[in-house]
């Protein structure tokens, strides 16, 4: 099936825009015989980040830690990568580029999902701060949190390209979009103000945006069959439904099925004219699909208890923090009471350690990386770092941290 529409538009070295896409915001370290291209570089920098690693225990759409089978974020993103290089190498596209955008778009995404992220955003709100989006929060993760060591044992911030940035920014797969086109500007990353605000500088991060879309539409129903929240009726009714709307005949709503199907019609009707895209037969499935998600899998009565649940954790974190901001000497403050709880301050303790600019307590040498919170010229400093140090939480560990709250 290979058609390799898109030859000479990948981003590749012949790409009259290639120098701009390879662009770092500042200088990278160097290693000998390094044998990778920038956007290789830039995959392992980010499978070899710690926010990576932490994806495994973050929740996709069910929270179920003692189950192995239902989807973890770290999945998701493994699925996309999948999707994503399969189409990218079939129409011509740069995949090196293609997977990198992929395991780095879901970075910064909060605990407990898209759960998670509407609570930090209330919390947000409530102290006068931006909304929280984990578009947005990715790449802040990408381009000031997540560090790496040097051969000298400094850690640095992962400073990836522009165009690998751009595509994590740029990644929103919840809007409906039958094709996805390019824009052509090169723009400010940090001029973002919504979700979905600007289409993807590439056709590989367009890619990436629409196989974010595939990879979680049956997937969900999988876990959502396995977990009883949904019945093996409601999925029969649903593929019924889907074989009446043209020619291609669903005989099991799976993820194999599903995917399969979405990736050969955006091979086939992807085009340089109109972008990354699917035929009005697909692009109708797929709306149906995601309709039958929404009301059935993540706006029932039973997610909706679930997020009481995670505001409770979340809310009861911050506001136990954000009480040492009015203490004179608030870092002695929590070394006070760092016996008393150990994993909460003592991890918060070594968050400020590595982001934060407090005059009396300054970064040690190995820490050659961003500011990120400067407690002298930023009156919002506190909150930030707290809600940083919240949003890159595993599901798991907040628990944890929620439960030394309430321990005596």
């Amino acid at each position: 099936m290979e058609n390799q529409k898109f030859k000479g538009y990948g981003m590749f070295e012949n790409h009259p825009e290639y120098t701009r896409a390879i662009a770092r915001r500042e200088n990278i370290y160097q290693r000998r015989f390094d044998l990778r291209s920038e956007f290789a570089r830039d995959y392992t920098r980010i499978i070899f980040s710690q926010a990576y690693r932490r994806l495994k225990h973050k929740t996709q759409v069910f929270f179920a830690v003692e189950n192995d089978h239902i989807c973890t974020r770290s999945e998701h993103v493994n699925l996309v990568e999948s999707i994503a290089y399969t189409i990218a190498n079939q129409l011509g596209l740069n995949t090196e580029l293609t997977k990198a955008i992929a395991m780095g778009h879901d970075l910064g995404h909060a605990p407990f999902g898209h759960g998670g992220e509407s609570i930090l955003t209330e919390i947000a709100k409530s102290h006068h701060l931006e909304k929280f989006w984990h578009e947005k929060n990715s790449l802040h993760f990408v381009d000031d949190i997540e560090l790496l060591e040097d051969n000298n044992h400094n850690q640095h911030n992962l400073n990836l390209t522009y165009a690998v940035r751009d595509g994590i920014i740029s990644h929103c797969g919840e809007m409906n979009q039958k094709y996805i086109q390019r824009r052509h500007e090169y723009i400010d990353l940090n001029d973002y103000q919504y979700a979905g605000e600007y289409n993807p500088w590439t056709y590989e991060g367009c890619v990436v945006k629409m196989s974010d879309k595939i990879a979680y539409l049956a997937r969900d129903i999988e876990d959502a069959l396995s977990l009883k929240v949904l019945s093996q009726q409601q999925v029969d009714d649903l593929r019924n439904q889907l074989n009446h709307m043209g020619e291609h005949q669903f005989y099991a709503i799976n993820n194999g099925s599903i995917v399969n199907y979405f990736i050969h019609d955006v091979i086939e009707n992807s085009n340089i004219e109109k972008g990354i895209g699917l035929s009005q037969e697909a692009f109708e499935k797929m709306k149906v699909i995601m309709k039958f998600n929404y009301q059935n899998i993540y706006l029932i009565k039973r997610v909706q208890i679930h997020e009481k649940y995670v505001s409770l954790i979340l809310h009861s974190i911050f506001d136990f923090l954000y009480d040492y901001k009015d203490k004179t000497d608030f870092i002695s403050a929590l070394n006070k009471d760092l016996k008393q709880y150990p994993k909460l301050i003592g991890h918060y303790l070594a968050w400020l350690e590595k982001y934060a600019f407090i005059p009396q307590y300054p970064k040690k040498q190995q820490y050659q990386n961003h500011v990120v919170y400067d407690f002298v010229q930023d009156p919002q400093a506190f909150e930030k770092s707290i809600i940083d140090y919240l949003a890159g939480m595993t599901d798991a560990f907040i628990i944890q941290l929620f439960n030394e709250l309430i321990s005596f």
